[in-house]
């Protein structure tokens, strides 16, 4: 794991106020509105969502430090199930201004090659400037690359390859077409999509192609079996805490220094890898004496299913713990495991 991933998050932060210091807030706030529409957009689209140099600043303003944030919270869960693997190279699909190139950066050491692959200029040229702020040299060496993203995606062979946020601007054919190669070039592959109904939809259909393709579940699932939960009646998703600049609070508007990004994942492995026991798929419900964990886990057998543990007073230290505990997280704590 790194230990600098905070000074690799101040870094970022830096970074983006440099670039857009300058920016017309008027420019800058129409961008974002049309921004948001396409974020929360159920209808798919082949063309570049960001067009020019405007759109491109409004976007690292408006989504890269919560696709950063979001992203290395899946990256973790990744390294959290395989703690002696380090990604040797990297490729990321559709990676715009580089937020998940930066999130890797965050989470593991050592040498590293990497290749951004978007299909708009405009994106990979501040994603490259934005690198060449950083100390990293993985960041600083990357290979930012045009490309279509889409039905005929040809990737090269790498450790790790990300798709983030990227799902939903396609038609499912170029999905299908995207999730397969992404399956076949990597040896492990992590997929990020907004934590909504129709983001974590996306997630399950790819995880089951991603199965389907030879690959192990790492996270967040605790298995590779069905997904329990019953469309329509809820979906799985994390959420990710993240720090706004003041540029960040005056391009979206509110006070507050944080917000929390919802996001839905998968990663899966073509090496072994050791899923948690459970997954606590809500915040955790504290109340006098006891705490309230919604749990994903195997329920006997193949058999995988969504649980209720409640722990109490009388648990001990398993009982402070689970008052510590926090959506997304592993249960028991590993220091607790059998």
């Amino acid at each position: 794991m790194n230990a600098s991933a905070p000074t690799t998050a101040e870094t970022l932060r830096s970074a983006l106020a440099g670039l857009l210091d300058g920016l017309p807030p008027k420019q800058a706030a129409a961008a974002v509105e049309r921004l948001i529409a396409n974020y929360r957009g159920t209808t798919p689209t082949d063309a570049p969502v960001l067009r020019d140099r405007s759109d491109v600043a409004a976007y690292a303003a408006y989504r890269m430090p919560a696709t950063f944030e979001a992203v290395r919270a899946a990256l973790d869960g990744l390294a959290e199930a395989a703690p002696e693997w380090v990604p040797g190279s990297h490729v990321d699909v559709g990676g715009g201004t580089g937020a998940a190139t930066w999130a890797v950066d965050a989470t593991w050491d050592g040498p590293r090659t990497t290749s951004v692959l978007d299909w708009a200029e405009p994106a990979l040229a501040l994603g490259r400037e934005l690198a060449g702020r950083s100390s990293s040299e993985a960041l600083r060496g990357a290979e930012w690359r045009r490309a279509v993203i889409g039905s005929g995606i040809a990737l090269p062979d790498a450790d790790l390859v990300t798709v983030s946020y990227v799902l939903g601007e396609l038609t499912p054919q170029a999905r299908r077409a995207v999730v397969a190669e992404a399956a076949r070039a990597g040896r492990a592959v992590v997929l990020v999509e907004p934590g909504t109904p129709e983001g974590y939809l996306r997630i399950r259909e790819a995880r089951e192609q991603l199965i389907e393709a030879g690959l192990k579940v790492a996270a967040p699932c605790p298995h590779d079996g069905a997904c329990p939960i019953e469309v329509g009646q809820d979906w799985c998703h994390f959420s990710a805490r993240v720090s706004r600049s003041s540029l960040h609070r005056k391009i979206k508007g509110g006070s507050l220094p944080y917000e929390d990004e919802k996001f839905s994942y998968v990663a899966a492995t073509r090496f072994p890898v050791t899923p948690v026991p459970f997954r606590i798929t809500r915040r955790p419900q504290i109340r006098k004496g006891l705490v309230l964990l919604e749990l994903c886990g195997p329920q006997s057998g193949e058999a995988a299913g969504l649980t209720r543990a409640t722990v109490t007073k009388r648990h001990g230290d398993l009982y402070k713990a689970a008052r510590d505990a926090d959506w997304g997280q592993e249960w028991p704590p590993p220091t607790e495991a059998p």
